[in-house]
């Protein structure tokens, strides 16, 4: 299945969207089709690798595909909005004035006529042209309501001129200048929304300096250096790309990651990560993934997503507005004909009915929910949370239980050895045994283990045959005799094992690792994992936030409780497998509860998706998880309840926007019917709905960390 993304100009409301997206879906080939009005862009998942053909039907539906660069496309439209409101405008102002002062001026209906036909025929042409289009199709959208309000008046004002009745070309030119000029003002708001992705992609470094092979320094572009280039960062500059330092020492700027603003210290075989910032030292680093496979290229695809895919409520207001505009202009028409009943004016009949296809333009429906999400989910990537869609944006309201698994996310994951207990063999033969199976595994506390024998230098013997039992140990082959390293339960020989030292080391919140040889038990190495800064006051605030927090670990129940004290949580499930993660969220969701998940992203994988809502705690090097519906790179705890706060203010804008769109148009539409709404009015409040629920997104920009 292939997947097409690609630009679209000429969608004035959500309506243009519904259809353009209906008309791609009705393509055998497509299998999904999703088009968003905010960010005038076309998904498509098709069978077919031709997207000329899907060009094509956005182009016979009456838009046009932008097909270079983008950006460009849109400050030329921009500046084309710009210009004719600024021309109708400066037209429609005299014929305003004219009309409502009733001004003695001589031939004063023709000049309100010629300024009007100047307006309408000119700047207000687009409408005409796409209520053409959509009429030849069969089909009605805004620019049908626009087109056949102002046209109506035009007409009926050139008419009565004839007969030297009362004209209204004052409504057709103003109606004509003030969507116009709401159109531009749209645009420009639109395009603050979405900076967060412009901003990202902003971030990149352009050039690097590449060490080539005599060991002569070279300036390149970016993106032609490839995987295991080595390239030279000096203080100042930004990391090119992705990689690991093989030369020198520095501090590293990761705010554009983490959010954090305080500097990352750097080393021989660490990680440094494109477009962050080189502070004090001079650092060699050879690359480890293409530009397009960079953490940043990951963020940037993550935000693209989230702002791409149509959360729930909003497919509600799209399915409302496919079908509300030719309804519309069902009630204009019936509003036509009762008036013209009643009064037997055509004059009088005119009015109320132009005013009711103004007034019910969908713009400010259309927008509700994805400006929303255009603005929430880039004010959280400034943070360095990535929100996968606005349905996990949803996810995040009315939670009841927070499920943390321990180690990476209420701790820092990077545990160290603190003490070694031999039963029968030296300090760092069991050190050095229990390492070499060990570093075979991928789990925190093996790394602790391994780093200690490595800071120790010691020689660690060959492993054969190691595996590993999830949740419970590895054991491998050591000098012709099998070691066992983990749990309890795991290793042999357990009677042996102190029960005083052992109680002593998990009063003190120390994870105790056992290791056997043979069948013989043959000591014991303590392992402490510190808390993470911010952790105490991540589960203040989420407890502020009505949200449960509850621990999951592994580790034995004394060490669990001792930690969980310290950060305080008092509901601590200790002791428990991951396939036993995933049966407490669903037995929390059995008993009604709402559950989010916060754990490592890979052994949590299955709880994170279960879960109502799951967030996962990241460096960098896994931002491109899954399993959760939020991710954290830099891994901070105060992360957490940010994530919630900014999806659940998100979630609340959006229900502000869609009731106020909604008022907005229900309201609307019987004041107009009635004959209690001019249409000038009419079309400024249309203009204004539009700009306030912009606005009002907007707001979402100052959520405070």
């Amino acid at each position: 299945m292939k997947k097409h993304t690609f630009k679209i100009s000429g969608m004035h409301c959500a309506s243009c969207a519904v259809k353009i997206e209906g008309a791609l879906q009705n393509l055998p080939e497509v299998k999904n089709a999703s088009v968003n009005y905010a960010t005038a862009e076309a998904h498509v998942e098709s069978e077919s690798e031709d997207v000329k053909h899907l060009h094509d039907v956005v182009i016979d539906e009456g838009y046009k595909v932008i097909s270079g660069d983008a950006k460009h496309e849109h400050y030329s439209d921009a500046r084309q909005g710009k210009k004719k409101a600024i021309i109708a405008s400066v037209l429609a102002l005299p014929v305003f004035i004219l009309a409502m002062f009733m001004l003695d001026v001589p031939y004063r209906p023709y000049i309100e006529a010629i300024l009007t036909y100047i307006i309408v025929f000119g700047p207000g042409m687009e409408f005409h042209k796409m209520a053409w289009k959509q009429l030849k199709r069969r089909r009605a959208n805004m620019d049908s309501l626009i087109s056949m309000g102002t046209l109506a008046a035009t007409a009926f004002s050139s008419w009565s001129l004839t007969q030297n009745g009362a004209v209204y070309f004052e409504t057709a030119a103003v109606i004509t200048a003030l969507i116009l000029v709401g159109r531009y003002l749209e645009a420009y708001s639109k395009g603050r929304a979405g900076e967060a992705i412009q901003k990202l992609l902003e971030l990149g470094a352009k050039t690097a300096h590449l060490v080539q092979k005599d060991g002569s320094i070279k300036e390149v572009d970016v993106t032609s250096l490839q995987v295991d280039d080595v390239v030279l960062v000096k203080p100042g500059e930004k990391v090119p790309l992705d990689g690991m330092v093989v030369d020198g020492s520095t501090r590293i700027d990761e705010s554009m990651l983490t959010g954090e603003s305080l500097p990352v210290k750097k080393t021989l075989k660490q990680a440094v990560y494109g477009a962050t910032v080189n502070q004090t030292g001079v650092i060699k680093v050879r690359i480890t993934a293409a530009s397009t496979e960079s953490v940043l290229a990951s963020i940037i695809e993550l935000v693209k997503n989230a702002q791409a895919e149509k959360a729930p409520m909003q497919k509600l207001a799209d399915r409302i507005s496919g079908v509300f505009v030719p309804v519309v202009i069902g009630i204009a028409l019936l509003t036509f004909v009762i008036w013209l009943v009643v009064t037997g004016s055509i004059e009088e009949s005119l009015i109320p009915a132009v005013a009711v296809l103004v007034i019910a333009c969908p713009c400010a429906l259309g927008l509700a929910t994805p400006t929303a999400i255009l603005v929430g989910t880039g004010r959280a990537a400034k943070s360095g949370i990535f929100i996968k869609s606005g349905e996990a944006l949803e996810r995040g309201k009315n939670l009841d239980i927070v499920m943390l698994d321990k180690t990476g996310t209420i701790t820092k994951g990077k545990p160290a050895v603190t003490d070694i207990i031999p039963n029968g063999v030296p300090d760092n033969e069991l050190l050095s045994i229990a390492a070499s199976v060990e570093v075979h595994s991928e789990h925190p506390l093996a790394a602790a283990i391994v780093r200690s024998a490595e800071e120790k230098k010691l020689k660690l013997p060959k492993a054969l045959n190691t595996q590993s039992e999830t949740g419970k140990g590895m054991f491998g082959i050591v000098n012709g005799e099998e070691v066992r390293v983990g749990r309890k339960g795991f290793i042999l020989g357990s009677e042996a094992i102190p029960k005083a030292d052992v109680e002593r080391l998990e009063n003190e919140a120390k994870t105790v690792i056992f290791v056997s040889r043979g069948h013989e038990y043959v000591g014991a190495i303590a392992v402490s994992d510190p808390i993470k800064d911010g952790a105490i006051e991540a589960i203040q605030q989420l407890r502020a936030l009505h949200i449960h927090p509850v621990m999951l670990t592994g580790d034995n129940k004394r060490t669990a409780e001792a930690i969980a004290k310290q950060v305080g949580i008092k509901d601590v499930h200790a002791e428990i497998f991951p396939e036993d993660k995933l049966h407490l969220v669903k037995q929390e969701q059995k008993n009604g509860k709402k559950v989010v998940f916060v754990g490592d992203g890979i052994n949590d994988a299955p709880a994170l998706t279960q879960a109502d809502l799951g967030i996962a705690m990241g460096t960098g090097t896994d931002i491109a998880i899954e399993s959760g519906q939020i991710v954290i790179v830099g891994g901070e705890a105060t992360k957490i309840p940010e994530a919630i706060r900014i999806s659940r203010k998100t979630v609340s804008t959006i229900k502000q926007n869609l009731f106020w769109a909604f008022l907005y148009n229900t309201l609307g539409i019987p004041l107009a019917a009635f004959g209690l709404l001019n249409p000038m009015i009419a079309a400024g409040a249309m203009a204004f709905s539009s700009i306030s629920v912009l606005l009002n997104s907007l707001r979402l920009r100052k959520i405070n960390k």
